[in-house]
């Protein structure tokens, strides 16, 4: 369901002050749909019950929407069944968790089971995501939970032990030992978080491998990977990165299909370890080689370095055992660097953030963190290909304050790496929502443009990036890793088509220091000093509304209509609403229909100083004023004298006004007042300018010591309505 504008409002404010709280951080994980574990489960054990989840029942759309949906096929002879109804003597875990405890079913989600393989190689990593106090014996209550790092924040996401089977068999992930069972019910509760089994079909192994730790994934195409990858690789899985790689299948009716050197193309499989040894044939040389894994549990590799070749009789039995060399169809396989290079297409390592590294030891990520909104209409600008609309999207300023230790030739750089990320499209699928194409550029900021505000148009037209993504994609994130000198900078994160809504998040990080924000412009207004009646000379125009005013109104004085101005005649919204569209809709300049019946209380609500609900003279004129000078405003961006003005040039109409705004309430702005073409009439644009000129002199009313907080009581804030 979409946000309406204050939805979406509240909703971010309630998660930034969660996360000053300490909600969200791996200590504190958020509780997913509101389900406390703890609780959970001590109240089956009171009451002697089973826990079921009704939030991911045991039902069709749990499966599915489509291929798994009710009219399928594939799911009528599924049956939900709990661990203690498949077998005997169910084990959470058997023997320690490990690689070889992850075997496919039958779901297309091999990239999910590749990065839970990773995960295995990491103890402290695997079991945050998979808490160890959870049995089929002491305190079983028929839950478990999990943990998961999502957009930002980590959750604990609960679920109940009904798991799919046909003919007593585990339909989708299983263990190699019949009666382990973590696996599975890890898949179970990251498929609720994405609502359904359905949904983890088909994936990038980068997506779950962040996931899992929050860390940031860089990609390396093998044609064009930098020399030092096989350095690059081992000093990554040193560090505890999880690594992940795939072979390309250019022909959809080849995917997921096996070579003849037993490799599978189109389908991911897990980097567990890349070392060196010395062969005894050769006196010097070393071999490199790189140990890969099939989330399949089977189908090797079969050329040199496969489990049976002749190339193992090259090497030492010290080196053997150091390898774990050993001859089993249990998807695991060593080759050359040179055969991985040649055979493997992509490579993708999930760097890991502080939180998540043990050792003080290892090299360790500075993060900032942002999270943003596209808006149709009003951010959502499109890229550097759209320049009327890319300036409106979110800017976001970088500092990088220090160099890199290690400098390369010499060159005073700072290594960064940038990770845009669009959120909940995965999730959404069911309702026909696709990966947005994203992407982001770099810019160069100087003091002299004024980096505290967000940079206009002009700025893009006359500057070019400083860097950019290599292409924009439609990945769930797009990264990449740059070299910049120290100093400030704006990233433009943003869809390829403008007019695309959706959330996202945007992270930096660095080898050194670097400080991160959205610009954001202080909420303020100008509010100029009105000129004395008696000083302002009245053109024939204001004559004209002045009489019909009086015709309205009814003229209680005697005097002439160029001297009526402050004479106690006063006129209703209905009658204020007939003296202005009188006048307004015979410009020929201005394509208007005129005022709406509530954009005039709105007038009157802002102009009747006196409580009376109604206008007199002195506080029409004052009012006349504000629209003549919007008038002017709105009729400089209605170029094509259409009667409307884009949407996106509403922060720069606003702003004429002089009411400077930051990006969630421009945001607001849009979706209030724009139509369904992202336009905006003059009614709405002169109510918009009303309502905000309202807001400001409510505000400074009340806040009187000027520190920009107040407080209201309910009166208080009806006298703001």
């Amino acid at each position: 369901m979409p946000y309406t504008p204050s939805g979406f409002f509240c909703d971010r404010l309630i998660r930034e002050r969660e996360r000053r709280d300490g909600e969200g951080s791996i200590g504190k994980p958020l509780h997913f749909q509101g389900q406390d574990f703890e609780a959970l489960r001590q109240e089956c054990l009171q009451k002697k019950v089973v826990f079921e989840d009704d939030t991911f029942p045991p039902a069709h759309e749990s499966l599915g929407h489509k291929e798994l949906g009710h009219k399928s096929n594939k799911v009528k002879n599924i049956v939900w069944k709990r661990p203690k109804e498949i077998c005997d003597n169910p084990q959470f875990i058997v023997g320690g968790a490990s690689r070889t405890d992850i075997c496919q079913g039958d779901l297309g989600d091999c990239w999910l089971l590749a990065a839970i393989a990773c995960l295995t190689l990491n103890e402290k990593l695997l079991y945050r995501v998979v808490p160890q106090d959870q049995t089929f014996t002491e305190n079983y209550a028929g839950i478990f939970h999990f943990q998961f790092w999502r957009y930002g924040d980590w959750i604990d996401v609960v679920i109940d032990d009904r798991i799919p089977t046909f003919n007593n068999q585990l339909v989708f992930t299983k263990s190699a030992e019949r009666n382990e069972f973590w696996s599975a019910l890890l898949e179970k509760a990251y498929a609720k978080v994405h609502g359904s089994y359905e949904a983890l079909k088909g994936g990038n192994t980068t997506e779950a491998m962040e996931d899992f730790t929050g860390g940031v994934t860089e990609f390396y195409e093998m044609k064009e990977a930098p020399k030092e990858l096989y350095k690059i690789m081992k000093k990554a899985l040193e560090r505890g990165s999880l690594m992940g790689c795939s072979i390309d299948a250019l022909v959809p009716a080849r995917f997921e299909t096996r070579t003849v050197t037993g490799l599978v193309k189109g389908h991911a499989y897990s980097v567990t370890a890349v070392e060196e040894c010395k062969q005894s044939h050769q006196k010097e040389a070393k071999v490199r080689l790189v140990r890969l894994r099939n989330p399949w549990g089977q189908v090797e590799w079969n050329g040199p370095w496969s489990d049976n070749s002749k190339e193992w009789a090259s090497i030492s039995k010290a080196d053997k055992e150091k390898l774990h060399h050993q001859n089993a169809e249990d998807g695991e396989f060593w080759m050359s660097f040179e055969d991985f290079k040649k055979n493997y297409t992509k490579i993708e390592i999930c760097n890991l953030t502080p939180d998540a590294l043990e050792d003080d030891k290892i090299h360790k990520w500075t993060v900032s963190v942002n999270e943003g909104r596209w808006v149709r209409g009003c951010s959502a600008g499109g890229c550097r290909n759209y320049p009327d609309t890319f300036w409106t999207n979110p800017q976001y300023r970088l500092r990088l304050l220090e160099e890199d230790d290690d400098p390369e030739e010499n060159d005073l750089a700072c290594t960064f790496v940038v990770a845009l990320m669009q959120k909940n499209r995965r999730s959404e699928r069911k309702m026909g929502a696709n990966l947005f194409t994203i992407g982001f550029a770099i810019y160069e900021v100087l003091h002299m443009h004024g980096n505290k505000q967000h940079m206009p148009k002009d700025f893009f037209l006359f500057n070019s990036s400083k860097a950019r993504c290599k292409s924009y994609i439609n990945l769930r994130e797009v990264t990449q890793r740059f070299r910049l000198g120290p100093g400030e900078y704006v990233i433009v994160p943003s869809t390829y088509e403008p007019h695309q809504e959706g959330d996202f998040i945007l992270r930096v990080f660095s080898e050194k220091r670097n400080t991160s924000e959205e610009i954001e412009n202080r909420i303020e207004a100008d509010h100029p000093v009105p000129a004395p009646a008696s000083a302002v000379e009245e053109s024939e125009e204001d004559k004209h509304f002045l009489t019909i005013f009086q015709q309205i109104a009814g003229d209680v004085s005697s005097g002439s209509p160029g001297s009526a101005w402050g004479t106690e005649m006063e006129i209703t919204a209905n009658e204020l609403k007939n003296v202005l569209n009188k006048v307004v809709v015979e410009q020929k300049d201005l394509k208007t229909e005129g005022f709406s019946l509530e954009t005039c209380r709105s007038m009157i609500a802002l102009m009747d100083m006196d409580g009376t609900g109604r206008l007199n003279l002195q506080e029409f004129r004052h009012l006349w004023n504000k629209i003549k000078r919007w008038q002017g405003i709105f009729k400089h961006y209605d170029c094509d004298y259409s009667g409307s003005i884009c949407s996106y040039e509403m922060r720069n109409a606003v702003n004429d006004a002089g009411f400077h705004l930051n990006n969630q309430l421009y945001d607001i702005i849009t979706m209030r007042y724009s139509n369904e073409n992202m336009n905006i009439d003059f009614d709405s644009f002169i109510s918009c300018l009303v309502r905000l000129e309202g807001m400001f002199r409510a505000f400074q009313a009340f806040d009187q010591d000027g520190d920009g907080l107040i407080t209201l009581s309910v009166l208080e804030v009806g006298v703001m309505i």
